[in-house]
This record gives structure tokens, sequence and C-alpha cells, in this order.
């Protein structure tokens, strides 16, 4: 069996498919996460005894050291989609980055993966954004040679982004339609998994900055129109200026700082989205990570069914995949 791999934020929609890459790959994996007793089926994604739980949060260095005892790799997931209470972008994204990194580096990790996102820019008025990059160049301050990886947005069966909008169609009318003409690369967690799993251990991807996207691209518009045929649902698509999307951002807001549950959208979020979100091709991609790209087509109709009448025993919509 290979060296130790700590994955911090293992446990997490992404996360949980990096273990399950790394252990099949032969590594040990340990996963630190700030609520092991929610972590509990982690086990099961390996043999006995090759994946273990550990609590850890990159707020506190001591938990961070212990995780980090014996591993020859650090693989960091950690991250926000939105701030709420002490879940900061510029603590968990940068300071918590630069924690890791430096303790790693004390411990005698001799390789770092850093995901980060497509988008991230150290001048990009999004927080979200801005805190990517800071976090970038903190790792790379103290490891040089990390590998840091962007992918675009990840679908998947639980992923955040068709399944939320399916959501919606099935209660609400209308969609509102933010950057209708933002462009999309959507990239299929398996294979972001895999480039993750394969950039730990590999010594060419050493100091590496890869940009992952799938094999298709997609406006907004696109995206919502493709979960409304899949889901069999006739909804109006509701175009909404900046101004009324950035006013939508701010309830947000407070809905993340009041609320256990994520928002519909933020102000940061709707930064974002005047932004396309697609991979630099002069980037290292999948397909230099030696990983064939997923395509929307072949994976959404297989999760995106739940959301029509009638659920899996509905008829397959017309013009669906």
């Amino acid at each position: 069996m290979q060296g130790l791999v700590t994955v911090f934020g293992g446990s997490g929609f992404v996360g949980s498919q990096v273990v399950r890459q790394l252990a099949k790959a032969g590594h040990r994996v340990r996963v630190a996460v700030r609520q092991p007793n929610l972590a509990y089926k982690m086990r099961m994604l390996g043999d006995v005894g090759q994946i273990e739980v550990v609590q850890a949060n990159i707020r506190n260095v001591a938990s961070v050291t212990r995780a980090l005892e014996g591993a020859e790799a650090c693989v960091n997931l950690v991250g926000l989609l939105h701030e709420s209470g002490r879940q900061k972008f510029q603590a968990v994204h940068v300071m918590g980055a630069r924690t890791l990194a430096e303790r790693a580096r004390v411990a005698g990790v001799t390789r770092f993966v850093q995901i980060s996102a497509i988008g991230a820019d150290a001048n990009s008025e999004a927080k979200y954004a801005r805190t990517k990059a800071e976090g970038e160049a903190a790792v790379r301050a103290v490891f040089p040679g990390a590998v840091i990886v962007r992918p675009s947005v990840v679908f998947g069966p639980e992923d955040s982004f068709f399944n939320r909008f399916a959501q919606m169609a099935a209660i609400s009318p209308a969609l509102p339609l933010v950057g209708g003409d933002t462009r999309f690369q959507p990239v299929f967690v398996g294979d972001v998994a895999a480039v993750i799993a394969r950039a730990a251990s590999s010594p060419a991807a050493e100091g590496l900055t890869y940009e992952l996207g799938g094999p298709g691209i997609y406006t907004m518009r696109e995206v919502l129109q493709l979960i409304l045929t899949e889901t069999g649902r006739d909804r109006v698509l509701l175009p909404l200026p900046w101004p009324v999307a950035g006013l939508l951002g701010k309830v947000g807001d407070m809905m993340a700082g009041m609320l256990p549950i994520a928002p519909p959208i933020t102000s940061d979020q709707v930064e974002m989205l005047k932004s396309d979100n697609v991979a630099d091709a002069g980037l290292p991609g999948l397909a230099e990570a030696g990983v064939t790209p997923t395509s929307v087509e072949a994976i959404v109709p297989t999760y995106l069914y739940r959301y029509r009448k009638g659920g899996q025993y509905a008829p397959t919509p017309e013009g669906a995949f």
C-alpha cells in the first residue's frame, strides 16, 4: 500500500470522490474534517483500515498538526460558497490554506494539492475569486511545487448547481435568469477527483496549475433550458437586470447571516456571474492529466429524473437525453 495522504475537507461532494480515487490507487487516506461523527461512511470507500477519519479545523493549528503526522501528501479541499457566522472567505481560503501549507512543510509533507476555482483573481471584485487567488499565492509561498487545481462548475449526483435549479423549477412557475449569456464549462466530479488523486502522487504535476472544464460550454440560459427539458418542466425564464440581481444578492447575504441554509444567491455570486467560467486553453487540463472528460449529457440525466413529475417512473420528456 502506498503512502499516507491527508485530505482536508474530504467528506464533501468533491472530497468523497477524491478519497475514493486515492483509496482505489492504493493510498492510505486520512480524512480530516470538523465533524468526524458525520463522516463515518468515509471508511467504507476503501479496504478495512485503509481510511481513517480525524477531527481537524484549519483555523486550529494543533488539530492541523495532528492530522498531518506521518503524511506524505496533503490535499486541501476546504472552501466556502458563501460566508456565514465565523466561516469567512479570508479565514478559510487564505489564512486556512496558509496554515495547512506551513504545517505540512514542518511535518515533512512532500506534495501539496490546493483546490481553487476558475476565475481566481487577486483583482476580482468578488471576494470568493479574490480570496481563492490569495490562497493560491499563500500556498505557493510556502510550497513552490504545490499543484493548483481550478475546476469550473462541478457536476454530479449531489451537486449544488443542477440540483438547485431543478429544485427551484419543481416548485416555482418561473426561474430567475441572472447573467443569461455568461458561459460555463461544467466538469464531472469524478474527473476532477481523478486529477487531484494523480496530482497527489505524480512528480510530473509538481508546480503545475490545472484548469478543468468538461467537453461542453453552455450559457446560463442554456443550462436552465437543459434542466427544464430534462425534468419535463415548462417554466418561464425571467431575465433579471444586474441592479435587480444585486438587490436579491443582498437579501441572500442577510439570509446567510441569519439562517443555517444556503441562500438562493449572494451579492458575491452575482458578481461572479458577470464573468465567464471557462478553462484557459493555455493551462493544462483534463487531457494533460490523462483524464477523458465526461459530458453533462452522459451524467446529468441519471439524477435529474427525480425532479420529474412521477420521479423514476415518469416517462422521459421529449427532447431529454
